[in-house]
């Protein structure tokens, strides 16, 4: 390992975390040629291979698990210092944390219980996208937290259990059970991903429609199903409110309703005393996050 650079070490963890040479070459703000020139010469440098191509990308080999482990600590301790240096003076958590998650639990739910940390001078960027490529991004550093729907299983990450979201099937008053099997569908994506589950779990069958509404955000779905164009299913934190006043009402009442598990990932290795506080702070309010409270 001696004499070998610090450019071709943080190339090396970018392919290793993301899996994509193309994807290293974004999060690092380079070429792709500059970053296959990089792992080749790394590869030169340690006379063995450390990823062989496949279908999806870069598969690491045994040299590069040992040599990610090895190096992690050591590059992610000094880009946080870097970050650290660069930051406001005066700002007690030293420097911003970048959280990623869904666009409406994230706006709703976890910017309001992060505001005691706010006040404090905690310097919040926050970013909503898909669980995929969310977790691409925080592998590759170019995000500290993710809140994912899906439970996360990439090389190099952390990963616990922060809250249970409960789903109800839901709509305007207009619509009844009665007209489940007619009426509009509102989704936020064009599979239908969580009416897909729900009829699965809840009535057993598959669901073949397709949807007359695609808003690829929930806040969107709800307003559309609140004024009447149709019927959704939708996790109940978000909901309480109408449901509560009578804007929307249940359709099905299931025995046992239908709950997805959200995880709160990070990095392995030293993480900044920052991006430990807003951990801390979401695991320990996890059951708020998601509490059906109107």
């Amino acid at each position: 390992m001696r004499g070998v650079s610090f450019d071709l070490l943080r190339t090396f963890l970018a392919v290793y975390r993301s899996g994509s040479v193309s994807r290293a070459a974004e999060l690092l703000g380079v070429s792709q040629p500059t970053v296959t020139a990089h792992v080749k010469s790394l590869e030169a440098d340690l006379d063995r291979p450390l990823f062989a191509r496949v279908p999806r990308g870069m598969a690491p080999t045994a040299a590069a698990d040992q040599l990610a482990a090895r190096i992690t600590p050591a590059i992610d301790s000094l880009e946080d210092w870097v970050r650290t240096d660069l930051d406001e003076p005066g700002d007690p958590f030293g420097r911003a944390v970048h959280l990623g998650g869904p666009a409406e639990l994230l706006c709703t739910r976890v910017l309001p219980s992060l505001s005691p940390l706010i006040v404090r001078g905690l310097q919040l960027r926050t970013r909503f996208g898909l669980p995929d490529d969310l977790l691409t991004d925080l592998s590759g550093g170019g995000l500290d937290l993710v809140v994912s729907s899906l439970r996360p299983r990439r090389r190099g990450l952390r990963v616990e259990a922060l809250a249970d979201e409960e789903f109800a099937l839901v709509a305007a008053p207009a619509w009844t059970g009665d007209d489940i099997d007619r009426a509009p569908l509102i989704s936020y994506a064009e599979n239908l991903p969580i009416l897909r589950r729900y009829w699965r779990t809840v009535f057993g069958t598959r669901l073949t429609r397709r949807p007359a509404v695609v808003a690829p955000d929930l806040r969107g779905v709800l307003a559309a199903v609140a004024a009447g164009a149709g019927i959704t299913v939708l996790p109940t934190y978000l909901c309480a409110a109408e449901l509560a006043d009578g804007r929307l009402h249940l359709l099905r009442r299931p025995p046992i309703p239908p709950i997805n598990t959200l995880f709160l990932a990070d990095r392995t290795g030293t993480a900044h005393p920052a991006t430990t506080a807003v951990r801390n702070h979401l695991l320990q309010h996890g059951h708020d996050l998601t509490a059906a409270t109107a």
